[in-house]
């Protein structure tokens, strides 16, 4: 439909379900050709008919009037016709918990108020397509029975390359799942052409005996002159038509670049070939249970941090920066300082700010093997997707790095570069969600990858936000996929801290008081008004006080003392910052606690 849609002039910013309103004409004469060549399930125009997606072209409240035009327009069309019409369900378009923040609930409605208005449209079956992440292909599932409208269910995932879907879930893992989850039929469509298809429907045709479907892309589409093309011929289609026929389809179509002629060839080589009415030689494996997770490492195993944070223990650390070149000696020198005093582990940002600085990650290596104190990474979602996560963390525990804090991370807006390319393939969450996977052996697709990562995993929290109700939310929802500890932003104002604390008892990990030795009145203010940290009229009122540069460093270190003394009996630790690379300052800060300084730096 789109492939049509776009050929006939429509321009890819426009919302493609919305003209089953607006030019249903163009819609109906789209699904004669298709039946005109020979297809016998023709799809309505609905794939991105939800609530999520409509959203973005102000359309949110147009679902019902849509879909029900959408199986209007189909049946109209499919009339003269001996054929079935197919309520198309797309994804909604939006990570969906534990990788993003909106929840099952919310999915299973959107997919709910979809399905409600096919059905009430009167298709003949629901074709639920193109999903990559096998949880929110259930919520769709569980909202396509709670509309009670008994239609056959065809489900089909979109894979890469080597069969699996975007979540990792290999064919001999999805299969199995969709079949208990109720589907009638399972298939794939989409994301590639047919010989990587075929080589994943024969993988499930071994781990399902439900009828099979395979709709591939009209081949890997190649750009041309600013436009995709699909490249492969409908002759070249036709030839794998009979070749998935043969493994055991049932449905067969086309996808991305499936045009009226490719369907007019893949009909004509079905009725005139062998293969239509031969079973798959395939023998059909009993369903595969899905792969069990390994328990974690107990937490006080895998690190100094993990068995303080269990034995209940007040921990301490302090942030060092990554430099902005290559030159490491004073972080190292500052490292091995911390370490003399009896700092815990050095707390080490990811490009804070969205500043170009050094991977943190080879810092933390480095600290670790040569100033013999352990590293707390900060790990961001920013510029990775969720392949590079998955590989950055396996790396990071293969050499050694125990201990993490993960965050969504500063758009790079903020930054040196603000055009740069932010990637956010899933949220502080999903990221939690991921390495407490890891932590059990399982990558994000819940496939076995062997012994278990072994991380502690931290997440921060923000006491001074303005909308305390969705920080706790967000908390909650760490807390839930897996989170150990939580550091929070400085703290200037204990009452947002206590009140935060008061608010997330129900979910309680041991929280790290973050505390910032303030250098100036400009830092304060900077803090306050750009990036929006609390920081309470009276503390400017000090920092401002201060006659000298040397004066304001003691202020600053003074507020600081006085803060981490005031939370020492409410929280379980305290990250101290270092501003301007003075570690001899964070150390200050810390002596309210007892800790003794035999040297300084």
């Amino acid at each position: 439909m789109g492939t049509l849609l776009y050929a006939k002039g429509v321009f890819i910013n426009r919302c493609y379900d919305e003209l089953n309103l607006s030019q249903p004409d163009l819609i109906r004469a789209i699904h004669h050709e298709y039946l005109q060549a020979g297809a016998e399930i023709v799809e309505t125009n609905t794939f991105g008919a939800n609530a999520f997606r409509l959203a973005r072209h102000s359309l949110a409240d147009k679902v019902r009037e849509i879909n029900r035009a959408g199986a209007r327009l189909a049946r109209e069309a499919a009339k003269s016709f001996d054929v079935w019409v197919a309520g198309s369900v797309g994804p909604l378009g939006t990570r969906i918990e534990p990788l993003g923040k909106t929840s099952f609930e919310e999915a299973r409605q959107a997919f709910r108020e979809q399905i409600a208005a096919l059905a009430e449209g009167g298709v003949d079956l629901l074709m639920l397509e193109t999903f990559g992440y096998l949880e929110e292909l259930h919520q769709a599932m569980l909202a396509a029975q709670d509309v009670g409208a008994k239609l056959p269910l065809v489900v089909q995932v979109t894979i890469d390359e080597d069969g699996n879907c975007l979540d990792g879930s290999d064919p001999e893992t999805f299969a199995p799942r969709l079949e208990d989850w109720g589907a009638d039929v399972i298939g794939c469509n989409c994301s590639v052409g047919p010989v990587a298809m075929l080589d994943a429907i024969e993988r499930v045709r071994a781990a399902t005996s439900l009828p099979l479907a395979a709709q591939p892309n009209a081949g890997i589409p190649r750009s041309v002159e600013g436009r995709n093309i699909y490249l492969c011929s409908p002759e070249y289609m036709a030839s794998y038509a009979r070749k998935f026929v043969a493994a055991g389809a049932r449905i067969v179509g086309g996808c991305c670049g499936t045009t009226p002629d490719h369907i007019r060839v893949m009909k004509s080589a079905l009725r005139v070939g062998e293969a239509r009415g031969k079973a798959a030689s395939a023998q059909v494996a009993g369903s595969t249970a899905a792969p069990m997770a390994a328990p974690a490492q107990p937490l006080a195993e895998r690190s100094v941090l993990g068995a303080k944070l269990v034995r209940g223990e007040f921990v301490t650390m302090v942030e060092v920066v990554p430099p902005k070149g290559t030159d490491i000696r004073k972080e190292l020198e500052g490292s091995r300082f911390l370490k003399s005093v009896g700092v815990d582990a050095v707390n080490i940002p990811d490009s804070p700010r969205a500043s170009a600085r050094m991977s943190n990650q080879a810092l933390s290596l480095l600290v670790q093997r040569e100033a013999g104190i352990d590293a707390i990474l900060h790990y961001t979602c920013r510029d990775r997707n969720v392949l590079c996560i998955q590989s950055d963390l396996l790396g990071a525990a293969a050499v050694g790095i125990k201990n993490l804090i993960c965050i969504t991370g500063d758009p790079p807006k903020m930054g040196n570069y603000p055009d740069a390319t932010a990637v956010f393939d899933v949220d502080a969450i999903g990221l939690v969600n991921i390495v407490h996977n890891l932590n059990r052996g399982l990558d994000l697709g819940g496939n076995p990858i062997g012994e278990g990562t072994g991380f502690v995993i931290g997440v921060g929290a923000n006491p001074g936000l303005t909308d305390l109700d969705e920080e706790i939310r967000r908390f909650e929802y760490k807390v839930k996929a897996g989170a150990e500890y939580a550091v929070t932003q400085p703290v200037f104002d204990l009452r947002l801290l206590e009140n935060f604390l008061r608010r997330i008892e129900h979910c309680r990990i041991p929280v790290i008081a973050g505390i910032w030795p303030l250098v100036s009145v400009r830092n304060a203010e900077f803090m306050k008004n750009e990036l929006r940290v609390s920081v309470p009229d009276s503390i400017l009122e000090r920092m401002a006080r201060a006659p000298t540069p040397e004066a304001a460093r003691a202020e600053g270190v003074a507020i600081a003392r006085e803060m981490l003394v005031a939370v020492r009996q409410t929280v379980q630790g305290a990250q101290i910052s270092a501003p301007q690379g003075r570690y001899s300052s964070a150390v200050d800060v810390l002596e309210a606690l007892g800790t003794k300084s035999p040297t300084t730096a």
